[in-house]
């Protein structure tokens, strides 16, 4: 008895994202929905991605990758907070919060070197066309991807080894729905300010670095797109590129709005509302987005329902149903958004 209250002790305590009032069952409900539907989303995007000839390019071979990175956080995350709340256990062990804080950091900090490769290609797409396959090859595109993953990976690994290094002597109550180093430090009885200081540089190195990448691709893209004299040149590519950007901006805001405030602006409640965002919430966003809007696509996945499933004459209707889908998902995503800040 004594070995399990010593064990208890130890490990960390997570107070969640909801309590059992009516209202945030039905959040948690949604939260739960939107896990599954970005895990479907994701791994289908890289099933017709993998089994499409014509999607084995360089930017679909990096949107399979966003896909890969997107299903890993979202199953980092919500699968344990999923499981707490069900059972009503809030306890997680310093292995599983250090665990979370690497895979989070690895998969967080890689897909921001990743965006900002996907927004080189579509600006060597748009601004270099001839010149398209020699500057996007495949050798460059793995190594990108490779680079991503190992950036994000050292990020992670010294973060979440520092966080759980420190000392935890008066509290180990976290006010969060999983282990994420800026809440853990909180706790921390010990001087953190070089460690913060430390997070901060990190920051600078694997947020606003490949942001500022991503913005000088799309003003040298933009700068392109509006000297083009063919109107429906100018709609593919700012079709093409706006979807990219939304996907930049939920992600991008989210994560700076967390990690880069100073420490006197930080509001507990909020913050946890915000990390629902690049935690949850994107993820199913990103294959909604690039799917939805994207020709090649739905071109693939006609054929592969067709193949599989169902004749053409279906399909059409199916289309029109995944638009109807999409629009009432959206929808869903904003009023969402509302109840959790108002309550």
């Amino acid at each position: 008895m004594e070995d399990l209250n010593d064990t208890t002790e130890m490990n960390f305590i997570l107070l969640g994202l909801f309590n059992h009032t009516q209202t945030h069952v039905f959040l948690f409900s949604m939260v739960l929905m939107i896990f599954f539907i970005s895990l479907l989303g994701n791994s289908l995007m890289i099933m017709l991605i993998h089994e499409d000839p014509q999607l084995h390019t360089p930017m679909y071979f990096l949107l399979s990758q966003l896909s890969l990175m997107d299903m890993m956080l979202v199953s980092t995350i919500v699968p344990k907070m999923a499981t707490n709340y069900l059972m009503d256990t809030r306890t997680i062990s310093p292995a599983g919060c250090g665990t979370q804080i690497f895979l989070f950091l690895t998969l967080g900090g890689g897909e921001c070197f990743l965006l900002a490769a996907m927004a080189y290609d579509r600006y060597v797409a748009i601004c270099h066309p001839l010149r398209y396959p020699i500057f996007m090859n495949q050798k460059l595109c793995f190594h990108m991807t490779t680079v991503s993953w190992i950036l994000g990976g050292v990020d992670g690994l010294m973060q979440a080894g520092t966080t759980l290094s420190f000392p935890y002597c008066h509290s180990r109550v976290i006010n969060h729905f999983f282990c994420e180093a800026p809440s853990l430090v909180r706790l921390a009885c010990a001087d953190t300010t070089f460690f913060e200081f430390f997070m901060y540089v990190c920051c600078i190195l694997m947020l606003l670095i490949p942001l500022f990448l991503i913005l000088a691709s799309y003003s040298l893209i933009l700068a392109a797109v509006l000297r083009m004299k063919s109107i429906a040149a100018q709609k593919k590519a700012f079709a093409t590129c706006s979807s990219h950007l939304a996907v930049v901006g939920l992600f991008y805001g989210a994560i700076i709005f967390i990690y880069m405030r100073p420490k006197s602006y930080h509001s507990v409640a909020r913050d946890k509302v915000v990390s629902a965002f690049y935690t949850i919430f994107t993820p199913v966003l990103n294959p909604l987005i690039y799917s939805v809007r994207n020709k090649d696509v739905k071109g693939a996945l006609r054929k592969w329902i067709e193949k599989h499933f169902l004749g053409h004459l279906y399909f059409q209707c199916l289309n029109k149903t995944i638009y109807f889908l999409f629009g009432k998902l959206k929808f869903t995503f904003f009023l969402l958004s509302y109840i959790v800040i108002v309550f």
